[in-house]
């Protein structure tokens, strides 16, 4: 885990991770959300409405965002205050994403940090981008 302070960042500081969409991720989040949704658990309903395999849920891609302020950048101090995500293609299970931010704003007076964040998979596709606000509480 990380320790960045505030007076640590830097613009265009970059910070990235991979992770593998399991069935046990899926499940557990099932249990901890919820969500019954069989577009998320049943590959057959899936698939008949035109996807080709069970699609992550979205929230679960969105935890991914989390890990990364909590983890990385800034890391143990990190405060999420606010999150924009943009779900462009639907993730499924089995597949690499690849994770990562970018510091592209700092404000002085406030301590917040605006990270650009953006997760891919294997072959660079573009599954998400989000706009993250995140503070030091250092």
């Amino acid at each position: 885990m990380n320790e960045y302070k505030f007076a640590d960042l830097t613009i265009n500081h970059i910070e990235k991770f991979d992770v593998t969409i399991s069935d046990l991720m899926m499940k557990n989040f099932r249990e901890i959300s919820g969500d019954i949704n069989p577009l998320h658990f049943d590959a057959s309903f899936a698939r008949l409405n035109k996807y080709k395999d069970k699609v992550v849920f979205g929230m679960l891609l969105s935890s991914f965002y989390s890990r990364l302020v909590g983890v990385y950048i800034p890391g143990k101090f990190a405060l999420l205050n606010s999150i924009s995500i943009d779900f462009v293609k639907p993730v499924y299970v089995n597949e690499k994403l690849y994770i990562e931010g970018k510091i592209v704003e700092l404000d002085y007076r406030f301590k917040i940090i605006n990270i650009k964040s953006r997760i891919t998979r294997d072959d660079n596709e573009l599954v998400s981008r989000a706009n993250i606000k995140v503070s030091t509480n250092e």
